[in-house]
């Protein structure tokens, strides 16, 4: 082949042009330690922080490379594609330690990529000349160094080791078929012929044990993992639960064999190189598992909320039963016989309520007696890796329903759907097909899985139906193909290619790309080594190819175009169209010198029907074409011309590519026999630097940019500024459109919470430039007036925090300050900006939808692309891949599943392959910022209490609320106070008004109603208080609980609010409701969380350690008694009197030790007395006396997650470098910082 210069000259190096600069890559974990540090590495001047880490991190081979190196002499190769080899003469010079170490520049990166395959096409006669191979070696250098293109991570790893290093070792159990016989042969190296293929298809057998079956998958796929790569698998196969065996006996059912798989990936996967999701499991509509089937996502997620919700309930309530056994004090044994022990009783019962097991009661009550005072119960929380997700099933995959247009014509004709036995053939049951289809719709909304294969679609674009049909895909379902075939990827980066000054795509340098990387990864073919022999056999036979683009997201925005809009679908299918139609182009020219792909023969009618489907689609007609069922979606040359200029052209070049690629395979075939699909682009795509993966939108407006020197700085998103000049915005309303979104990442001038107003409340000057510091990338201000920031010496004894507050997760400073939430939010949006375009001055409202997202932005940001919109794109492009796209359609958390089964029909409709949903927070372990639950609360207070939660509170929150509602809700008469009754009267100012709080209470101290009273109030005021206290007590006396009251109305605010003086426990409030509610909870729950003075500490009745001599005797009959004194004013503290009616005959009285720790003085009675001890605590002061320092607080996980939401990523941390930087990347999730994919590629 002929490969013409674009970029490069003869005799000069490919580098000549690119200035090149030293860097330190490092990424660390976010406790500060480092995760990977590699000093004076050289990368291109233009690369990024990011880019130039995940190049060190990831791609740089890290030992092993020769500091000496020699040729090796080939007499049929160029010198200049000599491959290398230790020297050893002179490596025996240099230090021991000195010998070997890593690839340090990014140069010899390229060199070896680029070398190895221009080696490989040497040898297997793909280059005219000497010349051509020259040039081809120096333009792909070029291409890499200036992110023009990317191959998949495999390529990175393993290609040209052996070339450029002699880097070998033993065989791992792979195969080739030798390019010049055609044979398969065992390989004997590991390296010599590299593994660059990301995608793989299996197939599994009906057969337990045997080669080809189910448990022999499991090793190929452990053989994969291993080594980074993806695989998917169809089940169909295997017979349904309770088909017959053909030694007796029913079958376990495909279900049971899943699990094993599910469990196996797992295992792997936790130690090596991808997380989950790399791996796809497909089953056939028509099996007879297959409800099952779609069920087990849903089921598994339901698993994970009752282990959430159950395991706290269970722990709250055994804590209760054995703290009631051991807070008391009894002769022998009656602190556990619930009939003697009054709270025991009370706690056992609301334990049984809560649906409690009474076997477990039973052993907590067993636990105390023999003497223990505390029980470990784990509590499980919905994060990814907790104990809850690893405990059940079904989470190491994706999974699809394969569906043909039968089951779907039956679904809109409401017909009936047959399951089919695997061993007889025979119907095992029918149902309405439309049952099925609304359990898929379900599933997908409940639990985002499954997704759908469109069966017939993809196998109506089948080039090899001679050769048996399309059964599965790759995890992240761009790759379709036979099963045991495999497939490497490369994508371009469409922006590369774009001039922001002429506004012209360059067409001409897009189509010689497309034709140098179809060489590329045809040579990679050649010189490819395979996991199994099936897959090498057919992978030599098929030659399937994978090229790909991305950033069109980001192209769109900087040309000032909607991802939503005409002009953008019609771009991004003349793209599509173009790639395509040079890669075939590319590869008919190599069938006619090399000749076709060794299954062409047989598979040609069929090949060249589909080549002039694709034809006639980028012709852009509506008719003509042969053999489909669904019609596709044409290209739009109307709305091309209309946009004019490179637009235009385009339109002219997508028809002459499919001309011209059906005119050569007419003359020659084709030398693979696919050679495209559009794939996530995950840690190429931060290689390459590009804003957007493979077809998806962006994801957020403003980008957290990381720096040299570690930490982040907020940068707008780099398209908006260019969209904007492409839309005629002047540079000053650019530049205050920016500060809008970004902000002024200072206090100094801000409105309302600045400088003088911090100084006025007690910050010192260092104070406030350790503020200023973390203010630069703080997306909120909240999360900066920190104990990490400020100190908490500095929070406890200058700002008079109490020190319970410090560790309190809803707990904010500024507030607590006096700050209003209006002059929170105005300095926040001065300094942090408000992370969307909408509402920013000058900007037009029909210019929104340019900078729409795949979600809402920032904190006020209301706009996001439509499920429609995303649909719509996928079916622009889809007609001219080969394969398939990877893509997730995101749902807004109120999509219904009437929505997702309208996204699939119309997915169907639109000729789509496969698709994929994710609803905003239908997985637990990743609930989105839209997730809110307004309960009794004011809704304004219910979304400030939700952002204060911990992420994993969140999540579980809606599951914790059903099942809560369900325990709580028992119907039940009136109980009517008694006619004489204790209680207690406290008097407080709140913020300069008096308030009186009055408390009633039942025989056994439960608070039943409560009487507000407001002294020289308006008599509006004081009249709703009273009748709001009346209504309150009426809710107490038909048993709603206390705690509801107090959850619904503390940190409610209204005036009159501020200091409380008179209250020895409540030092500040919100409102008075606030206060009152935090009075009884303290009072009454012993939620001493809410106070600012532990009552513990208050007092001259604090209880020491009694001499246990003043007992009261013991009386021979039981004895009913009313304590003098009211619980509530009590505050739930023992008393050491009581009353005993007279005229009783006593006994002689016995010692009773409280089991909490300390002896009490008390009186005992015929029934035990509950009583409640506080635990001591361990401030600074007394940490200080000891002979170490405590480590330095960190931020939680869940003050970690909340933040990264807050920030547009998932919530997740990444499994490799623990950061919480995961966004969502087709059907998988990559990680911003280093660079790894929960995918293949």
């Amino acid at each position: 082949m002929r490969i013409e210069r674009r970029y490069t000259s003869a005799g000069q190096s490919p580098y000549a042009t690119i200035p090149f600069r030293s860097a330190v890559s490092e990424i660390r974990n976010p406790d500060g330690s480092i995760v990977f540090r590699l000093e004076g590495i050289e990368v291109p001047e233009a690369w990024s922080q990011v880019a130039s880490d995940v190049l060190a991190q990831k791609y740089f081979r890290k030992a092993g490379v020769p500091a000496r190196l020699k040729k090796v002499e080939e007499n049929d190769v160029p010198s200049f594609l000599w491959r290398s080899i230790a020297d050893e003469a002179a490596l025996a010079a240099l230090p021991e330690g000195e010998r070997y170490g890593s690839e340090i520049s990014s140069k010899q990166v390229f060199d070896r990529l680029a070398g190895c395959w221009t080696y490989w096409g040497w040898k297997g006669g793909y280059f005219t000349s000497e010349e051509d191979a020259a040039a081809f070696h120096d333009e792909l250098r070029f291409m890499l160094a200036t992110q023009r293109v990317a191959p998949n991570s495999p390529q990175w790893f393993n290609t040209g080791l052996h070339w450029a290093y002699g880097i070998d070792g033993p065989s791992q159990g792979h195969f080739y078929v030798d390019y010049k016989t055609g044979k398969l042969v065992k390989s004997k190296s590991s390296y010599e012929h590299p593994q660059p293929h990301a995608c793989f298809i299996q197939g599994v057998q009906d057969d337990l044990v045997n080669e080809g079956g189910i448990m022999d998958l499991w090793v190929r796929e452990a053989r994969l993992f291993k080594y980074g790569s993806g695989t998917g698998s169809n089940f169909s196969m295997l017979r349904g639960e309770g088909e017959k065996l053909a030694g007796g006996g029913r079958s376990s059912g495909l279900m049971s064999f899943l699990k094993i798989g599910d469990r196996a990936a797992g295992a792997i996967k936790s130690g090596g190189t991808t997380r989950r999701a790399a791996k796809m499991v497909v089953v056939d509509v028509d099996h007879p598992d297959i409800e099952t089937y779609i069920d087990w996502k849903v089921k598994e997620e339901q698993k994970v909320a009752a282990l959430v919700t159950g395991s706290k309930t269970v722990q709250k309530h055994m804590k209760a039963v054995l703290k009631a056994c051991v807070n008391c004090e009894g002769e022998g044994d009656s602190c556990f016989d619930p009939e003697k022990n009054p709270a025991l009783k009370r706690e056992i019962k609301l334990a049984r309520k809560a649906l409690v097991p009474d076997n477990y009661i039973k052993r907590v009550i067993q636990f105390a007696k023999q003497g223990y005072k505390d029980i470990q119960f784990d509590i499980y929380d919905t994060d990814w890796d907790s104990e809850a997700y690893l405990t059940v099933s079904g989470q190491n995959s994706n999974n699809s329903v394969s569906l043909t247009d039968d089951f779907l014509r039956a679904v809109e004709s409401d017909g009936d759907w047959n399951l089919v036995g695997r061993t007889t053939g025979k119907v095992t049951k029918t149902l309405k097909a439309r049952d099925l289809w609304e359990k898929i719709g379900y599933a997908a909304w409940a639990s985002a899985d499954p997704g759908l294969h469109f069966n017939t679609t993809m196998n109506d674009w089948h080039t090899c139906k001679a050769s048996g049909r399309i059964r599965a895909s790759n995890p992240c379902s761009e790759y379709m193909f036979l099963d045991d075939t495999a497939c490497n990827l490369a994508s371009a980066n469409l922006l590369q290619f774009y001039d922001r000054q002429t506004k012209a795509f360059d067409v001409a340098a897009y189509e010689h790309l497309c034709r140098l990387w179809t060489v590329v990864l045809e040579i990679s073919v050649t010189m490819a080594q395979f996991p199994s022999k099936e897959i090498a056999e057919l992978s030599y036979e098929y030659r399937t190819l994978g090229l790909g683009y991305a950033n069109i997201g980001g192209l769109l925005m900087t040309m000032g175009l909607g991802y939503d809009s005409d002009e953008g679908r019609a771009l991004a299918g003349a793209l599509t169209a173009i790639m395509t139609g040079v890669s075939y182009a590319t590869s008919a020219e190599m069938a006619g010198e090399l000749g076709p792909f060794p299954g062409y023969k047989k598979n040609a009618s069929h090949m060249l029907r589909v080549i002039r489907n694709h034809r006639t689609a980028a012709h852009g007609m509506a008719s003509g074409y042969e053999g489909l069922e669904v019609t596709p979606v044409p290209l739009d040359h109307g709305t091309l011309a209309r946009l004019g200029g490179s637009a235009t052209l385009m339109s002219e070049r997508a028809r002459i590519a499919w001309d011209e690629a059906l005119a050569l395979g007419e003359k020659h075939g084709y030398r693979n026999a696919q050679a495209t699909v559009i794939a996530p682009t995950g840690t190429i795509g931060l290689v390459m630097d590009c804003d957007t993966t493979g077809i998806e939108p962006d994801f957020a407006l403003v980008k957290f940019k990381k720096l040299a020197g570690g930490g982040y700085f907020k940068i707008i998103n780099g398209a908006v500024p260019d969209a904007l000049r492409a839309l005629g915005y002047r540079e000053s309303e650019i530049a205050e459109i920016e500060a809008y979104a970004v902000g002024h990442g200072s206090l100094a001038q801000a409105p309302g919470v600045n400088h003088g107003s911090l100084k006025a409340k007690g910050f010192t000057q260092d104070k406030i430039d350790a503020i200023e510091k973390d203010l630069k990338a703080a997306f909120d201000i909240k999360f900066v007036f920190n104990k990490w920031t400020l100190g908490e010496d500095f929070l406890t004894q200058t700002l008079k925090v109490p020190a319970e507050k410090l560790n309190d997760m809803s707990f904010e400073l500024l507030p607590f300050l006096g700050f209003s939430k209006a002059e929170i939010e105005a300095a926040n949006v001065h300094v942090c900006g408000a992370m969307t375009l909408e509402g920013a001055p000058h900007l037009k409202t029909e210019h929104y939808p340019v900078f729409d997202c795949a979600n809402p932005c920032g904190r006020i940001g209301k706009r996001y692309l439509s499920v429609e919109s995303h649909i719509r794109m996928m079916a622009a492009a889809q007609p001219f891949i080969s394969g398939a796209i990877s893509k997730t359609i995101n749902m807004p958390n109120d999509a219904t599943v009437e929505d997702c089964k309208n996204a699939y029909m119309l997915s169907w409709k639109l000729a789509l392959k496969a698709n994929a949903l994710y609803r905003d927070g239908s997985k637990l372990s990743q609930p989105l910022n839209s997730a809110l639950i307004s309960d009794e609360e004011d809704e304004d207070d219910a979304v400030e209490a939700h952002y204060q939660q911990p992420m994993t509170a969140r999540a579980t929150q809606v599951a914790e609320k059903i099942v809560e509602r369900i325990v709580e809700k028992v119907v039940r008469e009136r109980e009517k106070m008694p006619a004489r009754r204790t209680g207690y009267i406290q008097k407080a100012v709140v913020g300069g008004h008096k308030v009186y709080v009055h408390t009633g209470e039942y025989a056994d101290g439960r608070l039943g109603e409560i009487f507000i009273d407001m002294h020289k109030e308006g008599a509006a005021f004081r009249a709703m208080m009273n009748n709001f206290a009346i209504a309150v007590s009426l809710g107490l006396q038909y048993g709603v609980p206390l705690e509801e009251y107090v959850e619904a109305f503390t940190f409610t605010r209204f005036e009159p609010s501020g200091f409380v003086q008179g209250n020895q426990s409540i030092k500040n409030a919100t409102s008075i409701l606030d206060y009152v509610f935090r009075e009884l909870a303290i009072s009454y729950l012993g939620r001493h969380d809410l106070a600012h003075i532990d009552p513990s500490e208050i007092g001259h009745d604090v209880i020491g350690g009694g001499v246990g001599q003043d007992k009261a005797p013991e009386t021979v009959t039981p004895i009913t008694s009313s304590p003098l004194a009211s619980t509530g004013f009590r505050r739930g503290k023992p008393i050491n009197f009581h009353a005993i009616p007279g005229g009783a005959g006593l006994a002689t009285g016995t010692d009773a030790v409280a089991r909490g720790g300390s002896n009490v003085t008390a009186f005992a009675t015929a029934g035990a007395t509950a009583l409640k001890e506080e635990p001591e605590s361990f401030g600074e002061p007394e940490m200080a006396k000891l002979g170490f320092a405590a480590p330095a607080a960190q931020p939680s996980a869940s003050e970690r997650r909340a933040e990264a939401i807050m920030k547009g990523y998932v919530g997740d941390s990444c499994g490799e470098c623990g950061n919480f930087t995961l966004v969502r990347n087709g059907t998988c999730l990559k990680c911003n910082t280093c660079g790894s994919t929960t995918g293949c590629s």
